[in-house]
């Protein structure tokens, strides 16, 4: 399988800062855990999936 170089839909830049998050459902009972890509170059911001999860509590 070939490997891609992740690429800015905005500006076409390929640097950049990565960070994990998760986000809370509408009532709070379940959590997505996601990789945050932030383009280094104009800033927009990508979100990719990585599983769900209902024990992860801050």
């Amino acid at each position: 399988m070939e490997r891609r170089q992740l690429t800015c839909p905005l500006c076409g830049g390929t640097s950049f800062k990565f960070e994990d998050g998760k986000l809370d459902s509408k009532w709070g009972f379940t959590a997505h855990k996601v990789k945050i890509a932030i383009c280094e170059s104009c800033g927009y911001v990508m979100m990719f999936y990585k599983g769900r999860t209902i024990w992860d509590f801050d």
